[in-house]
């Protein structure tokens, strides 16, 4: 069954970029060869490449949306949208001193998904950044970078808004289900780093140590939990992307590594890591009140993997003359 997600942003990057006034389109638009813009990563609140969905009109932004929706699930486009809100609840919170603002957010084209074989795409701002890369009519999409400042609000005891709750929650269940042999090998240190470790490298660590407890060494029930919790990742993308993924991983070995107190409302830190699969999440800032998260493939973000893919195939190797040094 033919993909239908590449031909679906390759639409929706066309009708954005034509919804453009030719300086916004300007602004948009760079070089696919342009690797500093676009192996770009930011999740703070910085200058960056592309154009504001805040010097937009109307049918300009719905664009915009309408081209991050076929990056993500239903699910996921929620959470983005909610992280977006969160600006505002933010700016109110620091007393409107730095001016956020839900329109703070950026969309940038490299290439021309209209004539180009490889072409990519960004919609980024303030916790929230996707990166989808297409080459040959395959979408290579990581990083899917998710934050929240702050990550809940609460009236009463109760949350109003938690946008990553399921991604720490299913956490915790797995890490109440290893049991007192498999969470010593899980914790893996008593504090939470700063942040997420892969940070905004353009690249990310093949390999992040300590590893954690490892698939094999858990029961059933906590095999199934860590299943879950990567499925919980790959579920941000499509249906047909996240199935692809899923394949890509099927019977690799998975590690799950926990930082910090396991006791709720403190500094917490995890992640989990497979071939070619960096998972990490931490809520450590603002008093264990700012989360992030990042699904990624220190392999293949950016379309590292399906360029690599293209090339293979457009330029194979000749035969090697006799006597040629091999």
């Amino acid at each position: 069954m033919e993909d239908p997600v590449p031909e679906q942003m390759r639409a929706a990057a066309e009708a954005f970029l034509a919804a453009l006034d030719e300086p916004a389109r300007d602004a948009a638009r760079h070089a696919f060869d342009d690797e500093p813009a676009r192996r770009w990563l930011e999740y703070r609140p910085r200058p960056r490449p592309g154009v504001a969905l805040a010097g937009l009109d109307v049918t300009a932004r719905k664009a915009a949306h309408r081209l991050l929706a076929t990056a993500l699930s239903p699910a996921a486009y929620a959470q983005a949208i909610a992280v977006m809100a969160l600006e505002e609840v933010l700016d109110r919170a620091e007393d409107w001193r730095r001016g956020r603002h839900s329109g703070d957010y950026w969309v940038a084209v490299f290439g021309d998904p209209a004539r180009d074989d490889d072409w990519a795409w960004r919609f980024e701002g303030h916790h929230l950044s996707v990166s989808m890369t297409v080459a040959d009519d395959r979408v290579s999409p990581a990083p899917v970078f998710l934050g929240a400042n702050p990550a809940t609000v609460r009236h009463a005891g109760r949350p109003v808004s938690r946008p990553l709750g399921p991604e720490e929650d299913l956490a915790r269940e797995l890490l109440d289900a290893l049991g007192p042999g498999g969470r010593s090998a899980a914790i893996i240190a008593e504090e939470a780093p700063a942040d997420i470790i892969s940070a905004t490298r353009a690249a990310a660590p093949d390999r992040l140590d300590p590893l954690g407890v490892p698939r094999g060494r858990l029961r059933p029930t906590g095999r199934a939990l860590l299943d879950r919790l990567v499925a919980l990742y790959l579920d941000r993308l499509p249906p047909e992307l996240a199935a692809r993924e899923s394949g890509r991983l099927d019977g690799g070995e998975l590690h799950f590594a926990w930082a910090g107190p396991v006791e709720p409302g403190r500094r917490h830190y995890y992640r989990v890591q497979g071939e070619d699969l960096l998972i990490e999440y931490d809520n450590t800032a603002d008093d264990g009140n700012h989360a992030h998260t990042v699904l990624r493939r220190p392999a293949g973000d950016f379309g590292a993997d399906v360029l690599a893919a293209h090339h293979a195939a457009a330029h194979p190797p000749g035969p090697v003359s006799p006597g040629a040094p091999r």
